[in-house]
C-alpha cells in the first residue's frame, strides 16, 4: 500500500492528513493501521521518527468517527500512556491535528502542574486521555477518574515504560481495565526480557517490526573517542565548539550527571539546558523551547526524558555516558539525521565503559570507528582536597589526618580528631566541656546524655 486512502480510514481523517501534507504512509503505518482497524491487538516496533504516533492515533480516531458517543463522567474511551510529559504533549497535539474534523474531546494528564484543572476535565468525561503513569495513579487513588469504560488502550514507548520502574503502575492500571478492549503497544526497541513482560498484556498480537532493533539509523556518521573519565569534560567542550555543530543533544546516564554537565558547559562559556525527571514542567518547557529556538542550542538529557524530544535540525548526538542497555544506543543516535538530513553521533568512552561499547557493537554487528587510545592503568580516583586547591583537613593535634581516619570534631561526646584514647590520649569531654572520667575496666560504659538533655534543652532547641 502506498497511499493513505488505501488503508480504509474514515474520510474526515483522510482530509486532515491531506491538510497536514501526508500522502504516503510509512512502513510502520502501512502495516499497523489495517491490522488495528480490523480490531487486532498490535505490537509495533520501529525506530524513532518512523511515524509510530500516527500508526496508533489514526486507527483509534477511525473507531471514534464510526462510533460517536459521549463518554460518561470521570471516564474516557481511549487511554494512551506515555513515559514522559513531552511525549504526552506531542501525542496530544497529533491526536487533535489528525482528528480536527471529527473533534474528539481530549485531556492531557501529567505531573509537575496543578491537578485541579485535570480533575475538572475528567469530570466531564473525554474521548481520548493521554497520560503519564504517575499522575494517572494519583487521580485514580483520589477517585477522580475511572477506567471501566475504556475501549482502546495504547502503551507508547513500551520498552521504557516497562523497563524504567513503571511496571508496577502499568500492572495496576492494566488490572483496572475492562477485559474486552483493543490494545496497542508501540516502541522503538524491544529487548527480549521486556518482550516477555509485554506478553502478559498482549497474548496474541500482530507483531509489526519494520526496522530491526539492531539497525542503526542511516546517514548517521558514528564514531567513538576513547578517553579517561576526567578527560570527557574537555573533549565535550571541544566537540561542541567544532565546525558544523548546530543543535546538539548530549546524553547523560543520570539526572544529577545531566545537571553537572550543564554547569560545566556554562563554566566553559557554552549555553546549555537540561531536561530530566527532576525538573519541573516549566523548567522542561523552557529548556526545550530554548533548544528549538537556538538560544541554548545544547540540550543535556537522560534517556527517558529524551523520548519526548522531536526537534528537527539536531546535527550532533553526543553520548557523554554510554547506556547500560545497548538498544538504547540505537535509539539515541536516531535523534539526528532525520527527515533526510545527515548527522554526527559521537560516544565518549572511558575505560570502565569498554564492555558497554562491545555490547553495542555486538548488537549492531558493526565496529564503530574509534579515535584515541584506551587509557591504561587503574581508573583515576576523584581529586583530593589539595589537588582541588583546598587545604587538607587537620586532626585534633593540628597534624594531617591519616587516610581513612574519621573526623568527629565538633560532635558532642565525640572523639576529637579521631584520636585513639587507648593509645594514651586524653579522655573525651562531655557536651559542657567537662572532663568525663573513663569507666573502670570491666564496668559497663556510662551513657552521658548531658549534651542531649542539658545543652539542647537550655539552648531552646
Amino acid at each position: 500500500m502506498t497511499q493513505f486512502n488505501e488503508l480504509g480510514l474514515a474520510a474526515p481523517l483522510l482530509r486532515a492528513l491531506e491538510e497536514e501534507g501526508y500522502t504516503s504512509p510509512t512502513p510502520i503505518q502501512a502495516q499497523a493501521i489495517p491490522a488495528a482497524i480490523a480490531g487486532r491487538d498490535v505490537l509495533g516496533i520501529a525506530q524513532t521518527g518512523t511515524g509510530k504516533t500516527a500508526a496508533f492515533a489514526l486507527p483509534l480516531l477511525h473507531r471514534l468517527a464510526n462510533d460517536p458517543k459521549r463518554a460518561a463522567p470521570y471516564t474516557c474511551r481511549v487511554l494512551i500512556l506515555s513515559p514522559t510529559r513531552e511525549l504526552a504533549s506531542q501525542i496530544h497535539e497529533s491526536v487533535r491535528a489528525y482528528g480536527r474534523h471529527i473533534r474528539p474531546s481530549t485531556a492531557l494528564i501529567f505531573g509537575g502542574v496543578p491537578e485541579n484543572p485535570q480533575k475538572r476535565a475528567m469530570a466531564k468525561g473525554v474521548d481520548v486521555l493521554i497520560a503519564t503513569p504517575g499522575r494517572l495513579m494519583d487521580l485514580l487513588n483520589q477517585r477522580a477518574l475511572k477506567l471501566e469504560g475504556i475501549e482502546v488502550f495504547v502503551l507508547d514507548e513500551a520498552d521504557q515504560m516497562l523497563d524504567r520502574g513503571f511496571w508496577p503502575s502499568i500492572r495496576r492500571i492494566a488490572g483496572m481495565l475492562p477485559r474486552t478492549k483493543h490494545t496497542m503497544f508501540f516502541s522503538a526497541t524491544m529487548p527480549e526480557d521486556i518482550a516477555k513482560l509485554a506478553k502478559e498484556l498482549l497474548p496474541d498480537p500482530v507483531r509489526v517490526e519494520v526496522t530491526p532493533v539492531a539497525t542503526t539509523a542511516e546517514r548517521v556518521n558514528q564514531r567513538v573517542i576513547h578517553t579517561s573519565a576526567d578527560g570527557k569534560r574537555r573533549l565535550l567542550a571541544d566537540l561542541l565548539r567544532g565546525e558544523g555543530v548546530g543543535r546538539a543533544l548530549v546524553f547523560s546516564r543520570t539526572k544529577h550527571g545531566a545537571d553537572r554537565i550543564v554547569k560545566q558547559l556554562e563554566q566553559d562559556g557554552l549555553a546549555a539546558g537540561a531536561i530530566h525527571g527532576n525538573k519541573s514542567q516549566g523548567q522542561r518547557e523552557r529548556a526545550l523551547e530554548a533548544f528549538k529556538k537556538g538560544t541554548a542550542p545544547i540540550l543535556v538529557a537522560t534517556d527517558i526524558a529524551a523520548r519526548g524530544i522531536d526537534v528537527d535540525g539536531v546535527t550532533h548526538v553526543i553520548q557523554y555516558d554510554l547506556p547500560e542497555v545497548p538498544e538504547t544506543y540505537v535509539h539515541r543516535i536516531g535523534r539526528t539525521a532525520r527527515a533526510g538530513a545527515s548527522g554526527e553521533a559521537v560516544a565518549l568512552v572511558a575505560p570502565d565503559e569498554i564492555s558497554l561499547l562491545r555490547a553495542v557493537e555486538k548488537l549492531t554487528r558493526q565496529q564503530v570507528p574509534a579515535e584515541g587510545e584506551i587509557p591504561t592503568g587503574p581508573v583515576p580516583r576523584r581529586p583530593n582536597r589539595q589537588q582541588q586547591g583546598r587545604p587538607p583537613r587537620r586532626d585534633g593535634n593540628g597534624g594531617a589526618p591519616r587516610e581513612g581516619q574519621r573526623h568527629s570534631q565538633g560532635r558532642p561526646g565525640g572523639n576529637a580528631g579521631g584520636v585513639n584514647r587507648a593509645a594514651g590520649q586524653p579522655p573525651r569531654r562531655d557536651g559542657g566541656g567537662q572532663r568525663r572520667p573513663e569507666p573502670a575496666r570491666g564496668d559497663a560504659p556510662r551513657k552521658d546524655r548531658s549534651w542531649r538533655e542539658g545543652d539542647f534543652r537550655d539552648s531552646g532547641r
